[in-house]
């Protein structure tokens, strides 16, 4: 057997996504840590600024889909290979901007790549690992989220503070034009193989259209929409926050956000995993009982972390919200691929990341900053953001209601739709 014909092993497979996965925001969030800088050179307001996220999340949302078809049909690493390249192009690309316009062109690039990842790499390890393994599998690969937009904080504000917002992004950008080869000389994993029975059936349209009449899978998603609401306008303005309500400066704003992002979100999302298949062993609404309980918990902390005065209390409640919030992180993705039929899975990762980015994050940054320049307040404008938790700790309250009453998933295409 060639080398080009080998299948990496299942530890194999999920450490090199992961640390693909850690690039993957580390290039998404260095924009937060410069944001400032950023604005001062092409002399934007704050909604005006906020639109290097939301077209972000028109490249990334559009083209989830498209990824996603794809994915369920065709040889999964060469997809991620040119996302990996794309995301990191266009990355590089943002450093050497000479107008906000260009600026926006190149993080629609960051966008697709990254929607070519995101969609894709779940169900690569999904077919590696079985059901029993699969949610300690998917909340390694998502550690990467925190550690990586950590990092992408971190970075980024050193970068700033030393040699300007500019090279930030080109040293950010700079590895994945090559890590985006290292999957290329292994073989995917076969669609299903860690499931019982013929999954190699090709989805139809009329199958992924289905996934829109499965009840649980819909609670998920839109749970994770309000979610993610949250989640995507504080990641853009946290440090913003810290530097204009706390007067802490932009460089030791990057560092806190983004040490708190490597610890709350690493114990946040281990931990949720490990309770997450505790719970599931005793309860068939596990999952979803962590998902309501971390969102419900991390609503009125977050609250009090925007509104009061004190420096320290806010940034102590704010450590601890982002710890709330990341406990959902292993257990949300694993119920997606798991409330669908296996040969699904990346259609249903690619609907999951267009509604979550359609109506979610892709308006929630701009919203806080048009409101923060209508009010003159941006701790007056992230309060929005704990009422969106509220929404997602009702949602997923419902759908672990719900899954004491309907257990398993669907098992294949039109099956699905009886399912429920």
């Amino acid at each position: 057997m060639t080398r080009s014909s080998r299948g990496l092993s299942p530890v194999w497979l999920l450490g090199i996504l992961t640390g693909l996965n850690l690039f993957n925001y580390l290039d998404r969030y260095v924009v937060s840590a410069v944001l400032t800088p950023l604005q001062n050179e092409f002399k934007v307001s704050d909604g005006v600024a906020a639109q290097v996220n939301t077209i972000f999340m028109v490249g990334y949302f559009l083209t989830s889909p498209f990824f996603g078809f794809l994915g369920d049909r065709f040889s999964r690493k060469w997809l991620i290979a040119f996302g990996i390249f794309v995301w990191s192009l266009g990355t590089v690309l943002t450093g050497f901007a000479t107008g906000f316009g260009l600026l926006l062109c190149y993080r629609i690039l960051v966008g697709v790549g990254e929607a070519s990842y995101a969609t894709i790499s779940p169900s690569l390890i999904s077919d590696a690992y079985p059901r029993s393994r699969r949610n300690n599998a998917l909340t390694i690969f998502y550690v990467a989220i925190p550690v990586g937009a950590a990092l992408g904080n971190i970075i980024g504000g050193l970068m700033a503070k030393h040699y300007g917002w500019r090279w930030a992004f080109i040293w950010a950008g700079a590895p994945g034009l090559l890590l985006a080869l290292v999957l290329l000389p292994f073989r995917d994993p076969e669609r299903g193989q860690s499931e019982p029975g013929d999954n190699s059936e090709k989805p139809k349209l009329k199958d992924v259209m289905g996934l829109f009449r499965l009840g649980n899978y819909q609670l998920v998603v839109w749970g994770y929409t309000a979610y993610t609401f949250a989640l995507g306008a504080f990641g853009l303005w946290g440090p913003t926050f810290l530097q204009r309500v706390h007067a802490v400066p932009v460089d030791s704003s990057g560092a806190f956000f983004g040490a708190v992002l490597v610890v709350a979100g690493l114990l946040g999302t281990l931990l949720g995993g490990l309770a997450a298949m505790r719970r599931k062993k005793k309860n068939p609404a596990g999952y979803a009982n962590v998902l309501c309980l971390s969102v419900l918990s991390a609503a009125p902390v977050a609250v009090l972390a925007f509104w009061t005065t004190n420096q320290a209390i806010a940034m102590s409640s704010l450590a601890l919200a982002m710890f709330l919030i990341f406990l959902c992180t292993g257990p949300v993705n694993t119920l997606i691929l798991e409330t669908v039929p296996v040969n699904l899975r990346a259609s249903a990762m690619a609907v999951s990341i267009f509604c979550i980015h359609l109506f979610g994050d892709m308006w929630s940054s701009e919203i806080v900053g048009r409101l923060s320049d209508h009010w003159k307040s941006l701790q007056t404008a992230v309060m929005v953001l704990p009422a969106a938790l509220a929404v997602a700790a009702v949602l997923w309250f419902i759908l672990a209601l719900r899954m004491r009453v309907v257990i398993g998933p669907p098992q294949r295409g039109s099956e699905s739709i009886k399912a429920e």
